[in-house]
């Protein structure tokens, strides 16, 4: 079994840093199952990719695990060859310290975003490539899976379960290396050591801020705990409680004490109006909560269709209700396109992750959404959204900080306690004009509510618009990837 990871261009050289291990040496490693060798196949200016090798003894794997029912599955079985749960207990053993994130001769690199490339060999993919990319493309991959031929020499037997997989994605190599570690045993649907209450704990640890706004989190909960429904459950609760209480996962649609009412409806009325002026009519409002913003779009008979989504299922639930909605259900992500036929729908996702769902629409709004994001997840929902899901508008809002004097606010406190962070409109309008530069888009920004002359207004509205000429500036990931 065999899994590299390459990074290019500035910074190449952190990677042997984060990874805690020599680029000039061959390094191998005693595990249960046999030896974990590590080495280097490139370390130069430009490049630096990492090998981890399985040398997996069968003679002694069938020992241990020995099948009194079936004696020749301990012998017969293709353990030694495949991408799994073998591989991630070697990650953790061997790459434990760069999974935690930890790096004291190069503390800044553990949180550098860097260009990244994963292959596995002969991963065994239950569910085959659709099931692959619904795993990994939410997550921001670009994949590359290449099938094989059962036989070349029989065709009709078909292709066969194991795909060698190539992983593009920019991030940091510790989040692709907690998400290996739990997604390559999913791929498997099986594990080679005992399954207990531990491994929630594991699951909640390493992938409980992606999984629980994942749109397949069922699915890789019960394949990552053997579809013991019990534990399933448990697990499943745990992630929904963490998304429920996250603000960064669930962006609520609150009514901060610091803000008036009158503020709150004036803001949803300029949205609404904008939008009209812009001649939208299929509209996303993403991170929808319990509906506000939707039942002023539904009011518009412009809107031919509109769309809500959130994280929460329970905001979802208290949406469908307020809109009077005679059908709703929230169900496990499924491939192909999404439901048609109804002017307004509801779904559950995340701003996060990538989903074909939401891509195509004349006007995505983020209405007091992006505050709720931690600081650094805010360029990924800027790739989300005006990177893949590429609306022809954007429309988002946010706190002015500098407002808040008025509404006596010591500097540093924010308006609401789950605001991670609250913008000047100076800060705004560096991030907006960056933004807008990376992905194709004209930007104005204007504020919403009574304006104080120093101070500005208490909310800041900017509304992306894709240029004209169709063109998208270097760096955008537009036709990057498929879909999720």
């Amino acid at each position: 079994m065999l899994l590299s990871i390459e990074t290019r261009g500035p910074h190449s050289d952190e990677l042997s840093y984060l990874l805690h291990k020599r680029p000039d040496r061959f390094q191998s490693f005693d595990a249960s199952f046999g030896k974990v060798h590590v080495f280097y196949p490139r370390c130069d200016d430009n490049a630096v990719e990492a090998c981890v090798m399985l040398d997996v003894d069968p003679v002694a794997m069938a020992r241990k695990h020995r099948d009194d029912n079936s004696p020749l599955a301990a012998y017969v079985n293709d353990r030694p060859f495949v991408a799994s749960s073998f591989l991630s207990t070697a990650l953790s053993a061997n790459l434990g310290t760069a999974m935690a994130g930890r790096c004291h001769d190069r503390p800044a690199a553990v949180d550098r975003v860097r260009p990244l490339a994963v292959r596995l060999q002969c991963v065994p993919v239950r569910g085959g490539e659709a099931f692959l990319r619904g795993v990994f493309e939410p997550l921001g991959y670009e994949v590359e899976a290449i099938t094989h031929a059962l036989d070349p020499a029989f065709p009709a037997w078909g292709e066969s379960a194991y795909l060698t997989v190539t992983l593009r994605i920019d991030a940091t190599v510790r989040d692709v290396l907690r998400q290996l570690y739990v997604l390559v045993p999913v791929f498997d649907n099986a594990k080679h050591y005992f399954i207990g209450e531990a491994e929630i704990e594991k699951l909640v640890e390493k992938a409980g801020d992606w999984l629980a706004s994942h749109p397949m989190k069922a699915a890789i909960s019960r394949r990552y705990l053997r579809h013991q429904s019990g534990m399933v459950r448990r697990a499943l609760g745990r992630l929904e409680n963490d998304a429920e209480e996250s603000p960064e996962d669930s962006p609520r649609d609150v009514e901060p004490s610091a803000e008036t009412p009158r503020l709150h409806d004036q803001r949803h009325a300029v949205v609404v109006d904008r939008l009209k002026r812009l001649g939208v009519r299929r509209v996303v409002d993403l991170g929808c909560g319990d509906g506000k913003l939707l039942r002023r779009l539904v009011k518009e008979p412009s809107f031919s269709e509109i769309v809500g989504m959130d994280v929460s299922v329970r905001s979802l639930e208290i949406a469908a209700r307020r809109l009077r909605l005679e059908r709703f259900e929230v169900t496990e992500f499924r491939f192909g396109e999404p439901d048609a036929g109804t002017r307004v729908r509801l779904m559950q996702g995340s701003v996060l992750y990538r989903d074909r769902r939401v891509a195509g629409f004349d006007a995505a709004c983020l209405v007091e959404v992006i505050e709720h994001l931690q600081p650094r997840r805010v360029d990924a929902m800027a790739a989300v959204v005006l990177g893949h899901a590429r609306p022809r508008h954007v429309v988002i809002t946010t706190p002015n900080a500098e407002y808040n004097a008025v509404y006596g606010l010591a500097p540093g406190q924010r308006r609401h306690r789950d605001h991670r962070f609250e913008w000047t409109r100076a800060e705004m309008t560096d991030w907006c004009e960056s933004v807008a530069e990376r992905y194709g888009y004209d930007v104005a920004i204007e504020g919403v509510g009574d304006a104080d002359a120093t101070l500005g207004c208490p909310t800041m509205m900017a509304v992306f618009s894709i240029r004209s000429t169709g063109e998208k500036s270097e760096g955008s990931d537009v036709g990057g990837g498929s879909d999720a």
